[in-house]
């Protein structure tokens, strides 16, 4: 057989159907698309996922509320019980934790304050609650946070920080004195 010679198989190849050309081809007249309606329009046929009416699957799911924050700081919880487990009077840092096997990962590091501290330590790491911070400087220790804090603003500040200033009112005008028919006040003594 030479490459001349192939063919495909018989029924391989199939003429499309030729819609609306006259009703001998058993197509014609109204092409397969019923009788009027919105199906027979050209063009027809309501937006994906239109469900007739009813609310439809994508909103009857609860599903994607909210938004996830690009910029969220995920960091590693360490408590002050936690603490314990390293050589006493070492310093407490994110490596010296991740040695211990305190943490695993390698995200940042915020001690939280469950558990009690006896010892003064020095501790370094990304971040530290209110409440543990008190605890260690109470047992003699320092506070170190690796990462610094951004300063907030009150909302009511960083709105008048983002307006720009207003003129001063230095003009004071002397309308006072007239009533309200535009005429002069009778402040004048009666004679």
């Amino acid at each position: 057989m030479q490459a001349h010679e192939l063919r495909p198989s018989r029924g391989a190849r199939k003429n499309r159907k030729r819609i609306g050309r006259g009703n001998a081809s058993g197509q014609g007249t109204y092409a397969g698309k019923g009788v009027k309606g919105q199906q027979a329009r050209a063009g027809s046929g309501p937006r994906p996922g239109f469900e007739g009416g009813q609310t439809p699957l994508i909103r009857r799911l609860p599903t994607k509320r909210g938004f996830r924050n690009p910029f969220r700081v995920e960091y590693a919880p360490v408590n002050l019980r936690d603490l314990a487990r390293l050589p006493a009077k070492s310093d407490v840092t994110p490596e010296a934790l991740r040695e211990a096997g305190i943490i695993k990962q390698s995200r940042p590091v915020k001690l939280l304050a469950l558990g009690e501290i006896d010892t003064a330590r020095s501790v370094r790491v990304h971040r530290v609650s209110a409440a543990a911070r008190a605890k260690i400087e109470a047992a003699g220790g320092t506070v170190e946070e690796l990462t610094p804090r951004r300063e907030k603003k009150p909302k009511r500040e960083r709105a008048r920080a983002e307006r720009p200033a207003e003129p001063d009112e230095t003009e004071e005008t002397d309308d006072k004195e007239s009533d309200d028919n535009g005429g002069e006040s009778e402040s004048t003594p009666a004679e």
